[in-house]
């Protein structure tokens, strides 16, 4: 028997917390060695009484960081890129409570360029040993070793669905053996075979070697689900049911909380509802947005400023109620595009406007006529990236319209956003267009993150070079 193959017979799954654990103490303490050996190429201050202190409590931290709220649990479903975000977000947040306690005891001695080397060696000493573990997992998976066998009760859409996803990426490590299905939905395309009917389930659990069950049925279905229940119970199969969600929405991106034991579903999951993510956005948007203004606006502002002078009479500026936030009304400053005119506040600019000024069509193209608005941003009425606000008769029109529309409103409007970098910008002349630049909206608020702010930052900047159709 190989040694792969031996391994495989134990359940190592179980105890991986307590390896990473360990193994993530090692790399720390491997990562402040080099880290000495980078900023002094010797060991001579290591035995500093404040060094050892900071070097005991990044120890402290870490494991306390591990540990709560089971941060480091290591799910099968689980791709990489989700774990190296979680692994991000600790350092950063191992890194704030080491500089506090440097900072508060006012230690001297503890070299401020010699942590930043630590962290860049840890960060990268953990990176590889996460991607050398996975490459390792799914080696030993593709060899076929260390699955779980899986039966699905309910060949329908949802049962499909959830084989999609456990057969997807060998390195989550299960094997669908395949459904139990009294009438098989005719409407369902189900690509694993039909084992039998649900009469024949028990037969098959003492026959084969079956890890997990997952129950697809309907609730109404609740006495053959009480007797699956019962059935696992007996022959040691871990039973998880996936809930008939379909009786409330037909989203995928449902979540649910537990008011004490009380699980409540809801519509949508919104990260910018937890106070840490939105604080951290708001920390993000007033250091960007008084960077962008200290650092452009005092050559460009008396640039754009003669340009606009020259080019029409009328103001600086245009400012125009918008709907923000919560649909509440803000003042959206822009440099002003358009000839003066009575129906700035009522109609879309369209291709070819006879409004748009000169100038007015290069700041459009460019994007520059929206640099105010990071005065809007340091007021609070608007971020950096978020749906785009649109004009008050436009919201109260599509509202009625489309009826998710409003939705798009849970977050601040931005300067720039999701849909603006996928193309869904300039005038919307179906009502299709508009119901794409929601969808995009939606999505950005229910997956949003700080790096997905940043790439939609550098999207945007990259489409000012490229060029886009719709920008006018």
């Amino acid at each position: 028997m190989s040694l792969i193959k031996h391994l495989a017979t134990y359940r190592f799954s179980r105890y991986f917390k307590l390896c990473f654990l360990v193994w993530d103490i090692v790399l720390l303490n491997a990562a402040i060695v080099l880290s000495f050996l980078l900023r002094y190429d010797s060991f001579d201050r290591i035995e500093l009484k404040e060094v050892r202190t900071i070097s005991l409590l990044s120890n402290l931290f870490w494991i306390v960081l591990l540990l709560y709220k089971d941060s480091y649990r290591v799910v099968r479903i689980e791709r990489i890129e989700s774990i190296l975000m979680r692994m991000i977000k600790m350092i950063i947040i191992h890194a704030a409570l080491i500089a506090m306690i440097v900072v508060l005891l006012e230690y001297a001695d503890v070299n401020r360029l010699r942590i930043i080397y630590f962290y860049i060696v840890f960060f990268i000493l953990l990176f590889v040993s996460r991607v050398v573990f996975m490459i390792v997992l799914k080696y030993i998976r593709a060899k076929g070793y260390n699955f779980k066998n899986v039966i699905i009760i309910g060949a329908n859409d949802t049962g499909e669905h959830i084989r999609k996803i456990l057969s997807k990426d060998l390195t989550y490590g299960y094997r669908v053996l395949g459904f139990f299905e009294d009438s098989v939905d005719p409407f369902a395309f189900i690509s694993a075979p039909i084992l039998g009917n649900f009469n024949a389930i028990e037969d098959y659990l003492l026959k084969e070697k079956v890890d997990e069950m997952y129950v697809a049925l309907h609730i109404d279905n609740i006495k053959i689900i009480n007797e699956l229940t019962l059935l696992c119970e007996r022959n040691m199969v871990r039973i998880k049911f996936l809930p008939d969600f379909q009786l409330y929405t037909k989203s995928r991106k449902v979540e649910i909380n537990f008011y004490e034991n009380t699980p409540v579903l809801m519509l949508r999951k919104e990260p910018l509802e937890i106070t840490v993510n939105l604080l951290s956005k708001k920390m993000f948007d007033l250091v960007f947005s008084f960077l962008a203004i200290v650092l452009v606006f005092p050559w460009l502002f008396p640039i754009i400023f003669v340009l606009i002078k020259l080019d029409s009479p009328g103001p600086i500026f245009f400012k125009q109620e918008r709907s923000g936030r919560e649909n509440e009304s803000f003042l959206c400053w822009k440099f002003r595009t358009m000839r003066v005119n009575n129906n700035s506040d009522t109609m879309q600019a369209t291709k070819g406007d006879a409004r748009v000024t000169k100038i007015g069509a290069f700041m459009r193209k460019t994007n520059i006529d929206e640099l105010p608005q990071f005065f809007n941003v340091l007021w609070g009425t608007m971020s950096v990236v978020g749906p785009r606000p649109h004009m008050l008769k436009h919201t109260q029109q599509y509202s009625e319209l489309i009826n998710n529309y409003l939705v798009r409103h849970y977050a601040k409007p931005g300067i720039t956003g999701w849909a603006q970098v996928n193309g869904c910008r300039g005038e919307t002349k179906e009502l299709i267009d508009m119901k794409d630049r929601v969808d995009h909206d939606i999505w950005y608020i229910e997956n949003w993150s700080i790096l997905l702010d940043l790439k939609i930052i550098y999207l945007t900047v990259f489409n000012v070079f490229k060029g886009e159709d719709n920008a006018y």
